[in-house]
């Protein structure tokens, strides 16, 4: 800003230039101002429209002022502006190309002198030099006049030694510069000028970056006789020059410690050593030996950045060596110690760096041997990348084939040799544990490549990888089989039963991710657009489950290679071969008409018969009932060719029946993939499930039969581990979670779990111990017999017994009280476990109970048009009462939210409901009845609400929707909306009119006007009816709460059209007659009242006021309004409407409607000298200290003088109003007299109790009136 005023002062002697245009064009001079902007939108916008001006005005005094502008513009004070400016100054001389580079570089030369600018303004004049060599370079014509490219180097290399302020800038800038202009003009001109910082190349990072942008771009001219001649070697990379180079890139690394990113610079030297043949010597001297010798921080981060840059470049023997050295190692270190919190994390610029490789990378050999390099990298025998890697997806299939085989590889012969180990294993006992880390993180890998959707991956791989789980959780290698390919590799290592737990837990997670497996983009070619793609299935339709349990029956038929780690029993086995037999049976039925009962059976049939090699004994049952179902389901469909129509009807499917206890008794299992199926096979199955499976679900959530369902949800989880029962908990628990992650993480998740029972058994002893407080009877009676056998309780005789014992009596008490004690211990414990049994059970009947609820919301979605649905009413409100009363815990409030949702959105609110309740007339209304009856009983509001929307649901039901037929025959609107189908108006019209008295003659009701205004809405018929109710309780409601609430009724009705149409013609006008009668009778009894209550009640009457003298007179309908008019009128008189502006607005608008309008208030000015008068009085607790403490001094007569003379002038001050003379009145009375009782009475005991007195009647006075505290608030601080 100074230097254009220092300029335009200057010139302001010189002629006047002839700037006409100049001075009338504001549009012109509006795009520099714009070029300032801090908006970036906005500045791009003003340089394309300056350049599109100067080129249609083409006048040479504009163009000329233009270049003025945009370079005094380069060293603008504001940052945003200097780029705006620079971009415009080359924009318009790539447009203008007649314009003189050398001119503008003597303009910016000239302007920006740092000679001859002032010191505060040089950090500016650098800018300004540097966006201008910028602008230079951005107009693209630098290199059609090499003079100009050796004034912008010398400016450069100028600027380039204030680093203070333009740090690297003018280096990058010589550089961008280099990397433009051709070899002949580097040769013949800027050579000589770079001369010397090209020979001091190993000083700084920006001139060794410098000379290898030269080398890069002019490698004739930089041959190695002229680098021996400048450096004194024809390579850069060498021997001698290791050290310096390190030095070089440790000063780099500091430079960019903060932008925390990879210097250009080393990534460059890579690439020379690359192009020289001294990649060795760099990365072994330069790198490991140089940069890693540091302690760990920015220089290791650079050794880490470079090794995930160099990726694309090296060749595949030196990706292997690199990725096998120091730098890997020393990385795997760095990521087991971030794991620490408040530590830098760099693994996800790892992530980053290989992901881009491998998307880049069409090499399959390089995309395996960077895969398994990190893989490798291990700590305790664990890789320190995740198991759940992204960039798996990227790799070719080739490539995904190599490396599956060389995980599965590993996992038979752990080659703990060949991994890069962060950690040294100590004993024989640590080995094997580092092997089964690795072997469960290959486990979590391969369940993750199958799980990832992003993967390429052939069907053959999927299955070649769930066969190698399941064969080695479930079976061993007795004698290779060439029918069995697993049997053909041997493991080094033998299996034990932690790790067959960890492979039978991912086997179980692979069926899962299979059963969400889409079908293969192969075989959907040929389908339809908008059909639904199939999952579960390969691509000959087959599920994905059936293959595996084809290969499991192949296992199981070759005793003499495979042996069973839980072989089957007789029973069990006979279960197995029974299921494969119905599966064929079914699957024979299925080709020739597929049906829903079928598929259905299959799949439970196959999960089942899967699980039975983890739980055989508890599945045993459930697969002979699923087998009897199927045999009552084939007997049913028998039945049907043969008996006649009405034996049919007769006969329900019992099978239904059958297949829900089975799903119930499967949901018990703690396993999420079962609970999908079962909820899977539950939604092919409603069509046909019937009253009686209907009341087996509701029974189950019976809250009145939780005793029942703890004993059968436990004894079905007893024979489990605890570890299985908290993993698979957790799963249910996190159904919607990342399942990448679950895998991943399942043992830490077992750890925290463990972790939290600890802290509950915490909690629960310190209530045992808070509870122990209070001694039992018993333990005293015990106690007291131990001491007196012994002896050793003191009478009031002897005052202490203990003198009169010898050592072997003293050693009988204490083995006497040793016992006893630890017999009290041991009920406490005993105590502790089972009242930590019951809360187990209790949370297993109420997890079970949210596994019920899917079969529930299912049948709601899927049959919300059944007769059936109706059913579900009552038990779900019951669910909702009792859950609304429970604790307070999260699986009590996950369970209620479930409930309620289902209720409410799915039921209550579904646009398909029951349509065929023709039949069901009576039952439906006392239904009805009951849901009405108990809604006025009910305390809880919220519990209140969902069974009102129960009712109206009823209502619903029983209204139906209007036939076509009758839509034909009835050509009136108003006909339609008297429709009301089966509902007996009557009847119901009493029903809620009983409510809505209900609702306004109780002082505490459940009901709100909420509920009813939504009845209104969807009922207009119901509506109607109860329109005289409401307006009768304008005026009788018990509160005037409840007055106000049907106002608020009255209003919602008058204003649906709906209610408009049924009450057309003279029944509109009366109704308009009652409610203003209502109105002027409300009004009447207002009174000066300043309760909430009473405005509130005020403000609605106003509301429906307007609303009825609006509707009146736009309709011209005859309603005497006088009478409504005339209680209007006084009521400015009657409530003070002060703040309250919601309540003047509506009253004036209900006036303006009677022609009388809001009057004017004129605003006058305070009088200054009465404000002047006031001022002290109201500013009483800020006078200066000087006054303060000579008003302390004066004696008592002074005081009462001072008093007095305060009445007097008091007296002859101006009246004022209200209650405020009053106060202040009263506050210099009690003043006067504290002074005058500090003046006579000086003993200081007397004098503190005067003070707490006469503050607590302040905090009294304060406190009652809040408004006042301006006005008198420091009166007491003095």
């Amino acid at each position: 800003m100074s230097v254009e005023m220092v300029e335009v002062s200057m010139k302001a002697a010189e002629p006047l230039r002839p700037t006409g245009v100049l001075q009338q064009n504001r549009v012109f001079l509006d795009f520099f101002w714009d070029l300032a902007k801090p908006d970036q939108e906005v500045r791009l916008n003003a340089i394309e429209n300056l350049i599109q001006y100067l080129k249609t005005e083409n006048k040479a005094d504009e163009l000329d002022y233009t270049f003025k502008r945009l370079v005094d513009g380069l060293a603008h004070t504001r940052e945003t502006a200097r780029p705006g400016f620079s971009l415009a100054l080359g924009q318009v001389l790539s447009a203008f190309e007649d314009v003189s580079l050398q001119s503008i570089l003597d303009r910016i030369k000239e302007k920006h002198d740092l000679q001859a600018v002032k010191k505060k303004l040089s950090r500016n004049a650098m800018f300004g030099n540097l966006f201008g060599v910028l602008a230079l370079h951005q107009s693209g014509r630098l290199s059609k006049e090499p003079q100009v490219v050796l004034g912008c180097v010398h400016l450069l290399q100028n600027l380039s030694q204030n680093k203070q302020h333009l740090k690297d800038l003018p280096s990058k800038t010589m550089m961008d510069i280099l990397s433009e202009i051709p070899e002949e003009v580097f040769e013949e001109v800027l050579l000589s000028s770079l001369q010397t910082d090209l020979a001091s190349a190993f000083r700084t990072p920006e001139q060794l970056q410098l000379l290898l942008v030269a080398l890069q771009r002019f490698p004739q001219t930089l041959k190695p006789k002229k680098l021996k001649k400048l450096l004194g070697s024809a390579t850069i990379i060498n021997a001698d020059n290791i050290p310096k180079l390190t030095e070089v890139l440790k000063m780099a690394t500091f430079s960019v410690k903060k932008e925390r990113i990879l210097p250009a610079v080393a990534l460059d030297l890579l690439k020379l050593s690359l192009k020289e043949g001294s990649f060795q010597l760099f990365w072994n001297k330069a790198i490991i030996q140089g940069m890693l010798k540091d302690q760990a921080g920015p220089s290791h981060y650079l050794c880490f950045r470079l090794l995930g840059s160099a990726l694309p470049l090296l060749s595949l023997p030196q990706l292997k060596e690199v990725l096998s050295g120091e730098v890997m190692i020393q990385y795997g270190m760095h990521v087991v110690s971030a794991q620490k919190p408040d530590r830098f994390k760099l693994a996800p610029e790892m992530d980053t760096y290989v992901s881009d490789f491998m998307a880049g990378c069409r090499d399959s050999d390089k995309q395996l041997a960077v895969m398994v390099a990190f893989s490798s990298l291990t700590d305790l025998g664990y890789p320190v990348v995740p198991s759940v890697w992204r960039v798996v997806q990227y790799l070719q299939p080739a490539a995904l084939q190599s490396y599956v085989d060389w995980l599965k590889s590993m996992f038979l012969q752990p080659r703990m040799d060949e991994l890069l180990e962060t950690r040294k294993q100590k004993d024989e006992k640590e080995k094997q544990e580092n092997v089964f880390r690795l072997r469960k993180w290959i486990a979590a890998r391969l369940a993750s490549i199958i799980d990832n959707h992003s993967v390429k991956k052939k069907e053959d791989l999927m299955m070649d990888v769930s066969r190698f789980v399941f064969f080695h959780a479930f079976f061993s290698t007795k004698k290779s089989s060439a029918d069995i390919a697993e049997t053909k590799a041997t493991l080094s290592v033998p299996l034990d039963d932690k790790t067959r737990g960890v492979l039978v837990n991912t086997f179980f997670g692979l069926l899962m991710s299979l059963h969400h497996m889409p079908q293969s983009d192969d075989s959907a070619e040929g389908a339809a657009v908008n059909q639904k793609r199939v999952l579960g299935v390969t691509a000959d339709g087959t599920m994905w489950i059936y293959h595996l349990v084809q290969y499991a029956q192949v296992l199981l038929s070759q005793p003499k290679f495979v042996q069973s780690s839980r072989p089957f029993s007789p029973e069990q086995r006979q279960a197995w071969d029974s299921m494969l037999e119905s599966v064929a049976n079914l699957k024979k039925k299925a080709k020739k008409g597929p049906t829903a009962e079928s598929s259905a059976f299959q799949q439970l049939f196959l999960l089942v018969g899967l699980h039975l090699f983890k739980a055989p004994e508890e599945l045993l049952d459930i697969m002979k009932d699923l087998q009897s179902c199927v045999d009552k389901a084939q007997e049913k469909k028998a039945k049907k060719k043969k008996k006649k129509a009405a034996e049919q009807e007769q006969e329900e499917p019992e099978w239904v029946e059958v297949m829900v206890d089975i799903l119930l008794s499967l949901l018990s299992q703690q396993s999420r993939h079962i609970r999908q199926v079962c909820k899977t096979v539950f939604s092919s199955i409603c069509p046909h499930v019937n009253a009686a499976a209907l009341t087996a679900i509701l029974d189950v959530l019976d809250p009145e039969k939780d005793d029942e369902d703890a004993v059968v949800v436990t004894d079905d989880t007893k024979t489990k581990d605890d570890d299985d029962d908290d993993e698979e908990m957790e799963e249910d628990k996190s159904d919607d979670s990342d399942e990448d992650e679950a895998m991943e993480e399942e043992e830490d998740d077992d750890d925290e779990e463990d972790d939290d029972e600890e802290e509950d058994d915490d909690e629960e002893e310190e209530e045992e111990e808070m509870e122990g407080q209070q001694v039992d009877q018993n333990f005293r009676l015990e106690l007291m017999k131990v001491l007196q056998k012994q002896n050793a309780l003191a009478t009031e005789q002897d005052a202490s017994s203990d003198e009169d014992l010898d050592d072997d009596a003293m050693m009988k008490l204490d083995k006497g009280l040793a016992a006893l004690f630890s017999e009290q211990k041991k009920k406490t414990q005993a105590k502790m476990d089972e009242r930590t049994k019951l809360q187990k059970e209790r949370a297993l009947v109420r997890d079970f109970k949210i596994k019920v609820l899917d079969l529930v919301e299912v049948f709601v979605a899927r049959q919300a048009g059944s007769p059936l649905v109706l059913g579900l009413v009552e038990p779900l409100l019951t669910l909702i009462e009792r859950g609304m009363s429970s604790g307070s815990e999260q699986q009590e409030q996950d369970f209620l939210r479930r409930a309620a949702d289902i209720f409410r959105n799915q039921l209550c609110r579904s646009k398909v409901y029951c349509r065929t309740a023709g039949d069901r007339q009576g039952e439906l209304h006392d239904l009805l009845e009951k849901l009405m009856t108990k809604t006025q009983k009910l305390s809880d509001s919220s519990v209140c609400l969902y069974y009102f929307s129960a009712s109206l649901y009823v209502v619903k039901v029983l209204r139906g929707s209007l036939s076509t037929e009758t839509k034909e025959e009835q050509t009136a609107a108003a006909n339609d909306l008297r429709f009301m189908g089966n509902v007996d108006v009557d009847r119901v019209s009493t029903l809620f009119r009983d409510a809505l008295c209900s609702f306004m003659s109780r002082r505490k009701s459940p009901l709100t006007s909420q509920m009813f205004t939504d009845m209104f809405t969807r009922f207009p018929v119901l509506c109607v009816n109860l329109l005289d109710t409401a307006v009768q309780h304008i005026t009788s409601g018990v509160r005037e709460h409840q007055q106000g609430q049907a106002c608020v009724l009255v209003l919602r009705a008058m204003q649906s059209r709906e209610v408009q149409q049924l009450l057309s013609g003279p029944q509109w006008t009366e109704l308009c007659e009652k409610v203003s009668e209502q109105l002027a009778a409300s009004l009447q009894s207002v009174g000066p009242a300043e309760s909430k209550v009473a405005k509130e009640k005020v403000l609605k009457v106003l509301e429906l006021c307007q609303f009825l003298v609006k509707h009146v007179h736009q309709q011209k309908l005859s309603v005497d309004l006088d009478p409504l008019q005339k209680v209007l009128q006084p009521l400015t008189g009657t409530i003070a409407f002060k703040k309250t502006g919601k309540m003047e607005d509506t009253y004036w608008a209900v006036m303006r409607h009677f022609g009388v309008t809001k009057p004017k208030v004129e605003k006058t000015k305070p009088d200054k000298d009465a404000a002047q008068e006031s001022a002290p009085n109201k500013k009483k607790g800020f006078l200066p200290e000087s006054k303060k403490r000579s008003k302390r001094k004066k004696s008592s007569s002074e005081a009462a003088a001072e008093g007095a003379a305060t009445d007097k002038s008091s007296s002859t001050d101006k009246p004022e109003k209200g209650q405020a003379k009053k106060k202040r009145d009263k506050k210099a009375k009690q003043k006067r007299a504290a002074d005058g009782a500090a003046a006579s009475q000086p003993n200081p005991a007397k004098k503190s109790k005067t003070e707490s007195e006469s503050t607590a009647a302040k905090k009294k006075r304060k406190k009652k009136k809040p408004k006042q505290k301006k006005g008198g608030g420091g009166g007491g601080q003095i």
